[in-house]
C-alpha cells in the first residue's frame, strides 16, 4: 500500500515513493554477506567441534543443503515482489495481509533478538581487549554508545548507510578469507572428517543445526529494503546466490582450518577463530579479536539498516502505529522505525546474553524461512510480477520450496519449550497490537 500524496518540504514523507533507489547489486551482495557473517562465526567453530567432533564440517555442509534451497526461494520471490518489507511483503502479496503481518512479526522477533545477542557478544569481545568494559555499568555505557553510533550512521541517508555496510564488510571479511585460504595449507587432515560414519549421533547433528542456521541467516534482513534497490529483478537473485556461496565456502574453510590446527583444543576455546589465527601467527589473535568486533558492528549496522525498513513497511500498511511508516524529509530514511528497533535491541542486549538470544532468533528465522518458501511457490504459480520485469524462475516447480520446508521442519523439532515460549509471547504481543489497530480503523 503506497501513499502518492505530494511531498512537503520539512514534513515526514510516506510510502515507498519517498525512498531513494540507491542500492545496487554490489552493495546488496555486501549487505547480505555483512549480515550473515556477524557474531555467530566467532563462536560456532568451537561449539560445532564440541558437538560433532572431527565430523563438525558435515554440519556446515548439511546447513548449506538447507540454506541454498531457501536462498533460491528468496531469489525467486524477491525478484517478483519489489516493495520494501522483504518476507513481510512477500507473504502479504501471495497469501494476504495477515500472513504478511505474521511473517513480518516473526522476522522482527528474530532480528531484534539476534541484534541484542550479537551486541552482548560484542561487549564480551571488547572486554577481552579492554577489561575496563567488563563491569555492568561500563558495559551498559558501551552498548549505549554502539547503538547511538549505529542510529546516527543510518539516520543520515541510505547512501551513507550502504557505504558504511560495504566498508565494514571489506574490513572484516579480508582477514577471515585470508585465514581460511592460508591456514588450509597447514591443516592436519587426520583431525577433519567428511564421513557420515564419523557423526557421533543424528541427535548431535540435529542439535548443531539450530546454531548453523543462525550463523547462515541474514539474507532476509538485507533484502527488506527492496524499495531502495536499483533493479530488484536482477539484483536480488544475483546478490543472494553469490553471497550464500561465498559464506558457505568461508564457514567450511574456517571450521576445517580450526580443527586442523587446534585439534581437541578447538572445542574448549572461547574465541576459536582468534585462537586459530594465533596458531599460525602469534599477533594474529589480537588481529582476529579486533576483526570480531568489526564483524559484529557490521552485523549490527546491517541488521538495523534492514530491519528499520521492515518496521517502516509494517507502519506504512497500518499494522504498527502510522508514525513508523514515515520517512524524514531531509535524508529520506525511516527515523522512527530506526529508533524503535535500536531501542528494543539495546534494552535486550543489556539484559540478555548471546546463547539464549541466538536460539530464540534461530527458531523464529526458521519459521520465516518456511513461510517464505511457500510464498515463492505461490508467487511463481501466480506468475506475480509487480513491475513487469523478468523474474527468476525456480527449477522444478514446488520441488525447491518443498526441500526448504522439510529442512526447516526438521530443525524446528530440536527447539525446547523455552524457545517456543519466548517466540510465542513476543508474537502474541505483536498480534494484540495488530488487532487493536485493526479495530481502531473500523468505522
Amino acid at each position: 500500500m503506497n501513499d502518492s500524496r505530494p511531498l512537503l518540504h520539512g514534513a515526514p514523507l510516506r510510502g515507498d515513493a519517498a525512498l531513494l533507489r540507491a542500492v545496487g547489486s554490489f552493495a546488496l551482495t555486501a549487505a547480505v554477506i555483512n549480515i550473515i557473517v556477524g557474531g555467530g562465526i566467532f563462536r560456532m567453530p568451537s561449539a560445532l567441534a564440541a558437538q560433532m567432533g572431527a565430523a563438525a564440517p558435515l554440519a556446515l555442509v548439511a546447513g548449506a543443503f538447507a540454506i541454498i534451497p531457501i536462498a533460491l526461494c528468496f531469489a525467486a520471490v524477491g525478484s517478483r515482489v519489489q516493495v520494501t518489507g522483504g518476507p513481510y511483503s512477500y507473504l502479504g502479496a501471495t497469501f494476504g495481509p495477515f500472513a504478511g503481518f505474521i511473517g513480518g512479526a516473526l522476522l522482527w522477533i528474530s532480528n531484534f533478538t539476534s541484534s541484542a545477542g550479537v551486541a552482548a557478544a560484542l561487549s564480551v569481545q571488547v572486554a577481552n581487549l579492554v577489561p575496563a568494559f567488563a563491569p555492568p555499568l561500563p558495559r551498559a555505557l558501551l552498548l549505549t554508545l554502539v547503538y547511538a553510533a549505529l542510529f546516527a550512521l543510518n539516520a543520515f541517508g541510505v547512501k551513507l548507510g550502504a557505504r558504511a555496510i560495504t566498508t565494514l564488510a571489506a574490513l572484516k571479511l579480508t582477514p577471515l578469507f585470508l585465514l581460511a585460504a592460508i591456514g588450509v595449507f597447514f591443516v592436519d587432515w587426520s583431525q577433519v572428517s567428511f564421513a557420515i560414519g564419523d557423526v557421533p549421533s543424528w541427535g548431535a547433528l540435529g542439535a548443531s543445526m539450530v546454531l548453523v542456521m543462525f550463523a547462515y541467516s541474514g539474507m532476509e534482513t538485507a533484502l527488506v529494503p527492496s524499495g531502495e534497490l536499483n533493479d530488484p529483478a536482477r539484483d536480488v537473485p544475483r546478490a543472494t546466490m553469490v553471497a550464500i556461496l561465498l559464506v558457505v565456502l568461508l564457514y567450511i574453510g574456517l571450521q576445517v582450518v580450526g580443527q586442523g590446527l587446534l585439534d581437541a583444543e578447538l572445542a574448549k576455546s572461547g574465541v576459536p577463530v582468534a585462537d586459530t589465527a594465533a596458531a599460525l601467527w602469534g599477533p594474529g589473535r589480537v588481529l582476529l579479536l579486533v576483526t570480531a568486533c568489526i564483524s559484529m558492528a557490521g552485523f549490527l549496522m546491517g541488521n538495523l539498516f534492514g530491519t528499520a525498513r521492515l518496521v517502516f513497511a509494517l507502519g506504512r500498511d497500518g499494522y504498527l502505529p502510522s508514525i513508523f511508516g514515515t520517512v524524514s524529509a531531509t535524508h529520506r530514511v525511516p527515523l522512527w522505525a530506526l529508533a524503535a528497533h535500536a531501542v528494543l535491541a539495546w534494552s535486550l542486549a543489556i539484559a540478555g546474553n548471546f546463547d539464549a538470544l541466538a536460539l530464540i532468533s534461530g527458531g523464529a528465522i526458521c519459521l520465516v524461512y518456511g513461510l517464505v518458501s511457500l510464498a515463492a511457490w505461490r508467487a511463481q504459480s501466480l506468475d506475480l510480477r509487480e513491475r513487469g520485469d523478468r523474474p527468476f524462475v525456480l527449477p522444478g516447480g514446488f520441488t525447491v520450496p518443498l526441500l526448504a520446508i522439510a529442512a526447516m521442519t526438521a530443525i524446528l523439532t530440536t527447539l525446547t519449550g523455552k524457545e517456543w515460549r519466548a517466540i510465542g509471547i513476543a508474537l502474541a504481543v505483536l498480534v494484540v497490537v495488530y488487532s487493536l489497530l485493526k479495530l481502531r480503523r473500523r468505522p
